[in-house]
């Protein structure tokens, strides 16, 4: 069993990665490449003459680049651990695993990872104001945690009580509320960090979708082949 998990999760999490390291190539490097302008000073937004929303960004660095394809493969080889690993459980209970329901799969884990801590913690870019990073972590793993447990509860144990106490677990980190900054402030402007959010959420969910059908078509086709 072990081995099925770690062989289908390798194999999900390596193609997945890739992808993804490719979309986030595409569609969120350029605004972070963009807001570092900013954060080193080579820009300035405030009181200054009108900047150009277009500006000449830095092409293609292989240590960079590379590293960060290499890291984005790792991070979601991890994803894809625990992922086929909740789908084996899940299995063992009763469910069916394809590649078509590995989409919703894909879905609670962008909801768990990125949607429900986002929702008070949003993705940041380069230079903007914030709560000490410890106090972040502090935050974010608990409702990371506290989400995954509601997703499983919404999954499998829909009746009144395992619906409430999923709304609870979700609603609780947020009630509580997210470590702020003291003040508001940062050299970088606002349509960029509101664009950098977008993209970060956006690409997540295809992220996970991804994921998600690539967790269950190994998982699947590894059954078959036993």
């Amino acid at each position: 069993m072990f081995t099925r998990i770690l062989t289908s999760a390798l194999f999900a999490g390596a193609a997945a990665g890739l992808l993804i390291a490719l979309m986030q190539y595409i569609f969120v490097q350029p605004v972070l490449l963009h807001a570092e302008l900013y954060e080193g000073g080579d820009l300035v937004h405030f009181g200054a003459a009108p900047v150009s929303a277009s500006q000449n960004l830095p092409g293609f660095d292989p240590v960079r680049d590379l590293l960060s394809v290499m890291f984005t493969m790792l991070v979601y080889c991890g994803y894809a651990l625990g992922l086929v690993a909740l789908m084996s459980i899940a299995q063992e209970r009763g469910a069916v695993i394809t590649p078509t329901n590995g989409m919703i799969w894909g879905v609670a884990g962008f909801v768990a990872a990125h949607l429900a801590p986002g929702f008070s913690l949003a993705p940041e870019v380069p230079g903007v104001a914030a709560a000490d990073v410890a106090a972040r972590q502090m935050w974010f793993f608990p409702t990371v945690a506290a989400a995954v447990a509601a997703m499983w509860l919404l999954a499998f144990h829909r009746n009144a009580m395992g619906i409430a106490a999923a709304v609870v677990l979700l609603a609780a980190p947020h009630l509580i509320g997210a470590p702020e900054p003291d003040t508001f402030a940062g050299p970088v402007p606002t349509e960029l960090g509101a664009l950098f959010a977008a993209r970060a959420l956006g690409v997540g969910l295809a992220a996970w979708v991804i994921l998600g059908t690539l967790c269950a078509y190994f998982w699947s086709s590894e059954a078959e082949a036993a």
